[in-house]
C-alpha cells in the first residue's frame, strides 16, 4: 500500500514539474517573441541623434561607369514620381508611419543614370545595396530592378506629405513589400552595386 501510495505522489510531482517546465518555456518564448518585435520594429533616433546621421548627398558607387553624388536638388532634375498611401509596416505587422503623399526618384532611374557595368546584355549577376549612416543596409537583385515589379515600386523619396524628409534628408523605400519596413532606409548615405562572384 505505501508502496502504491509513493508512486501515485511521485508521478503528482513529475507532471507538476513538467507543467511548470512547460510554462516557463511558453512564458520565454513570447518573451524572446515579444523582444524580436519590438527590435524589428524600433523607432528612429531621437532627433539630436538623427541630426548627426543625415547626409546632404547620396553616392551611388561601386560596378557603374559614373559615380554620381546626388543630392535633393540633383533628384528633383531628374523625372520626380509622386507616391501616394505608403505604409512603413513593420515584421510584427504594426504601421509605423502612414504618408499620404511622397516625392522621389526610382532607384532604376538613378541606377541607368549611373550605368552599371555590363559585359553584355546577358551580365546580370549583381546586386544593390541601399547603405544608411548608421550602416543599416537593404539589398535587391539586379533582376528584382530591372526584370521585376519592384523596379517600378522602389524609391529614393526626399519629401513626404508636403515636408521634407524627417529622419535623413533622403530615405529609400519599396513600395510593393509586403512588410515595407525592413527595406525602408532612413539617413541614405549610399547606393552601391557589386558583382556577384
Amino acid at each position: 500500500m505505501k508502496l502504491q501510495t509513493y508512486i501515485v505522489i511521485l508521478f503528482i510531482s513529475m507532471t507538476s514539474i513538467m507543467c511548470n517546465s512547460s510554462k516557463k518555456e511558453e512564458h520565454d518564448t513570447t518573451k524572446k517573441s515579444s523582444k524580436i518585435e519590438k527590435e524589428t520594429c524600433a523607432s528612429p533616433a531621437t532627433a539630436t541623434d538623427s541630426l548627426k546621421l543625415v547626409n546632404h548627398q547620396i553616392e551611388i558607387k561601386g560596378e557603374v561607369e559614373t559615380t554620381l553624388h546626388l543630392t535633393i536638388d540633383s533628384l528633383r532634375k531628374m523625372k520626380v514620381a509622386t507616391i501616394t498611401n505608403f505604409k512603413v509596416v513593420c515584421q510584427s505587422g504594426e504601421v509605423k508611419k502612414d504618408d499620404k503623399i511622397c516625392k522621389g526618384v526610382l532607384l532604376k532611374d538613378i541606377l541607368q543614370k549611373a550605368k552599371i557595368k555590363q559585359n553584355g546584355h546577358k551580365d546580370r549577376n549583381f546586386y544593390i545595396v541601399a547603405r544608411a549612416s548608421d550602416n543599416y543596409k537593404a539589398t535587391f537583385s539586379w533582376a528584382e530592378i530591372f526584370n521585376n515589379p519592384t523596379g517600378e515600386n522602389t524609391y529614393v523619396l526626399f519629401e513626404e506629405n508636403g515636408k521634407p524628409v524627417k529622419n535623413g534628408e533622403m530615405i529609400l523605400i519599396c513600395k510593393n513589400d509586403i512588410k515595407t519596413g525592413p527595406r525602408h532606409v532612413y539617413w541614405l548615405k549610399s547606393i552601391e552595386v557589386y558583382k556577384v562572384k
